[in-house]
């Protein structure tokens, strides 16, 4: 069978790396083209992040059996959008949509423009369904995905276990023609590698331990060295939920790396209190090509470290910060902006940034995620939709979408003024400086949009929004 596999944009993807923007590989997309090539289909990649107005003229040239949508939070309507527009061009292709949000919220699918709704790891299922597709049987029960019937969805039943070494090198070829443009900040062009899935932490803003059941996986170390060396892109960015949490292992990577001459450019996520613990394993992946890692402070006093559970204190980001200092490790530092911050409290992170000297400070706004504790139900959140459901393109960790203590106004001025003041920290690079000119954006996002182009110039301005980058949908934990 044929089988489109889409990437969708959002219309707010640039605001969630702050200044310079990221459009980062599809791997999820590349995971699912290896499966799917294993078993004779013919695959491609279209991501619309890069190619926007494109999807009907590859719906028409590549004629695909099946069309595959994968989708975070904010690209929920962007995802239904691409699955109504391949039904108006291709009435009989089937739609498939997985992804962090239908994992989570499967019912946000369960609409006439799709066919199938993929739950968890996506491979093993996608495999399924597309053998139970290609024998002519639509409706068979596949485990982990919800399958339109005669009389609505019907649930295919649990998944069997996840074993990440069962899962194929990500197919890499898929993206040929499009790997020159994807990079993070100055790191162009990047690639991405993940070697562990999963995290043993639960803060309270997070729900990526819980799509894996709060289970760590690690891959083997000899496959992981073999698909790094086989990258041809100069930087890596390891996107592990938390990467370094065992620090043995890591040691070993690093240590099988150099010993196979494999050397990158090497950026990855860390908890501050996981530096400090794996100081060697971290001083073993500086010697290989470790120059950043990105930190989720996400709070500056006890009280709000509590409140989203880190089980760090504050006397451990300084020590932290330090650590990096001596190892001579770029720190990408995360806050989390709570809706419930006064002036004050504005007042006493911009403090805190100074005084650390923190010269890479990234800022997100805390967001009821689906799957956190803050998302039980819908009743926090002030931004919906017509027919009730929370307006999921405005959460992308950067709009306020519960009430704030500040007049909403003020809050987003107070918001954006953070990037104001440390301006200089996304100014070296001004070779990827992206700001997006949305005409049809509203309240927050225009008044923020505005702001930031005001902020940056003189930053290239891309219009429409679809070739904006991708965050990840995490307030990193």
């Amino acid at each position: 069978m044929r089988v489109l596999l889409v990437w969708p944009c959002s219309r707010n993807e640039v605001l969630g790396w702050g200044d310079l923007g990221a459009v980062a590989e599809p791997l999820a997309l590349e995971y699912l083209a290896a499966g799917l090539g294993l078993d004779g289909h013919a695959v491609q990649v279209l991501d619309l992040r890069l190619h926007p107005g494109s999807l009907d003229r590859t719906l028409d040239e590549f004629a695909p059996h099946v069309v595959g949508v994968t989708a975070y939070s904010m690209h929920v309507l962007a995802a239904l959008k691409v699955c109504a527009q391949v039904k108006a061009r291709r009435p009989n292709c089937r739609t498939v949509v997985g992804g962090h949000h239908a994992t989570l919220l499967p019912e946000d699918f369960l609409e006439p423009q799709c066919d199938h709704v993929v739950v968890g790891e996506g491979v093993a299922p996608a495999r399924a369904l597309l053998a139970a597709l290609s024998a002519g049987n639509p409706e068979r029960a596949v485990a982990g995905v919800w399958s339109r019937g005669q009389t609505g969805f019907v649930w295919g039943g649990e998944p069997g276990p996840f074993r990440i070494d069962d899962l194929p090198q990500p197919d890499r070829s898929v993206t040929a023609g499009d790997r020159h443009a994807y990079f993070i900040d100055w790191m162009k062009p990047v690639a991405l590698v993940r070697t562990t899935v999963g995290c043993p932490y639960r803060c309270t803003f997070c729900s990526l331990w819980k799509i894996m059941d709060g289970r760590y996986h690690r891959r083997e170390i000899d496959g992981v060295v073999a698909e790094i060396a086989g990258i041809d892109e100069e930087f890596v960015f390891l996107v592990d939920d938390e990467a370094f949490i065992d620090g043995r292992r890591m040691t070993a990577l690093a240590r099988a790396l150099h010993a196979a001459g494999v050397r990158k450019r090497l950026f990855a996520y860390c908890r501050i209190d996981t530096l400090l613990r794996q100081r060697d394993a971290v001083a073993a992946w500086k010697e290989v090509g470790l120059e950043r890692l990105f930190v989720g402070i996400d709070a500056t006093t006890g009280d709000m470290l509590q409140e989203y559970n880190k089980r760090v204190t504050v006397s451990q980001v300084e020590a932290g910060l330090r650590l990096a200092r001596e190892l001579g490790i770029e720190i990408f530092a995360q806050f989390v902006v709570s809706p419930t911050f006064s002036r004050r409290d504005f007042r006493q992170l911009v403090r805190f940034i100074e005084h650390h000297r923190i010269s890479y400070p990234s800022f997100t706004v805390l967001t009821p995620i689906p799957g956190t504790a803050m998302l039980e139900t819908f009743d926090a959140v002030t931004e919906r939709q017509s027919n009730g459901r929370p307006n999921w393109e405005l959460f992308d960790c950067q709009h306020a979408v519960t009430a704030t203590a500040l007049p909403r106004e003020e809050f987003i001025r107070e918001y954006v003024n953070l990037f104001q003041v440390f301006n200089g920290a996304y100014t070296r690079h001004r070779d990827h400086n992206v700001v997006v000119d949305n005409p049809t954006c509203e309240g927050d996002i225009g008044a923020m949009t505005a702001l930031l182009r005001r902020r940056s110039a003189p930053a290239t301005v891309l219009a429409p929004p679809e070739a904006a980058p991708h965050p990840a949908e995490r307030q990193n934990s």
